[in-house]
């Protein structure tokens, strides 16, 4: 079963929005008239990596190898980043039904206390009526978040992966867990799913990278990931596959599939590289992805890229 949070109730909306650092931009929106959603307009995003306090940065261009000069590293505030993020989401007019979280939400090792700060800084977004889905990723450990979601029955504790079925494509999301494994028991799940599933076009998430990367810091990528998408590209409804993990914003292709490697909200490799989300419609025909940056001057600001959905 996945992780899924659901909206919070607009009746305790402006009560829960007093205990927000910053609340000011929420309470506008408690009192603003009931807004629209749409369920063909999805937000995508990952690698929040949220730490335990809010006012840490950190230099995601700081890494061994890095070519960025010691006196040159850009530090990004990772929980000033979600809360933009966020705002933008809720401003949107209409708002996406669903956002996906593909992975990584925590900066270290998925702390009890990195949680805590997360789903505290992405519970506006709730409180906005906007469903939260969240995938695996290498820097998260489930147990500590089961911890703080008391909602979730034993049976949903384990492997997260689900589908998110939206009115022009189905949405599948899989768990490639710490080290960006997938046993052949998920993968046979998949197959299953996309085969019952042919009367919709198909986009598959999860947080690795399927095959190995050449960007600004190389991924060699999850081991199954030939095999997942030889999977993938035997069914032709299916259509592409999202991942994040490597903090790069890019746009291939496997054969028949085409891959999205989604920008990281938080921290990038590269100088001066976008970070951000990205805003996904649906239609019949395609897929259109929208790169939101965090700087908004940012040259990628608003760059687009379009996947066809045709049988």
């Amino acid at each position: 079963m996945p992780i899924t949070l659901t909206p919070i109730k607009r009746r305790n909306f402006i009560r829960g929005s007093l205990a927000f650092t910053g609340s000011a931009w929420i309470k506008s929106y408690a009192i603003a008239k009931q807004p629209t959603f749409d369920s063909s307009r999805v937000a995508l995003l990952a690698d929040t990596h949220i730490s335990d306090d809010p006012k840490q940065s950190y230099p995601g261009t700081k890494w061994p190898g890095s070519p960025v000069k010691e006196h040159e590293h850009e530090w990004v505030n990772m929980a000033d980043a979600l809360v933009q993020s966020a705002k933008e989401v809720i401003a949107l007019n209409p708002r996406p039904a669903n956002l996906i979280v593909n992975g990584d939400c925590a900066l270290s090792r998925g702390t009890v206390g990195e949680y805590k700060e997360f789903l505290r800084l992405i519970e506006p977004i709730r409180k906005a009526g906007i469903t939260i889905h969240i995938t695996i990723g290498n820097h998260d450990t489930r147990e500590k978040l089961w911890k703080l979601l008391p909602f979730l029955k034993k049976e949903q504790l384990g492997i997260h992966a689900d589908v998110l079925e939206l009115p022009h494509a189905n949405l599948i999301l899989l768990d490639s867990g710490k080290r960006g494994t997938m046993e052949d028991k998920q993968l046979d799940w998949l197959a299953q799913q996309l085969d019952q599933r042919k009367d919709k076009p198909a986009l598959v998430f999860g947080h690795y990278n399927p095959l190995p990367t050449r960007g600004i810091r190389p991924s060699r990528g999850m081991p199954e990931g030939r095999k997942l998408l030889e999977l993938i590209a035997q069914r032709k409804h299916a259509k592409a596959f999202f991942h994040g993990h490597t903090h790069e914003w890019q746009h291939s292709r496997a054969g028949a599939i085409q891959i999205i490697a989604q920008p990281p909200v938080s921290y990038y490799f590269g100088k001066g590289h976008a970070h951000g989300w990205v805003d996904m419609k649906l239609s019949q025909q395609t897929a259109q992805l929208e790169l939101r940056c965090i700087d908004p001057k940012h040259k990628q600001h608003g760059e687009k890229k379009q996947i066809s959905l045709k049988s």
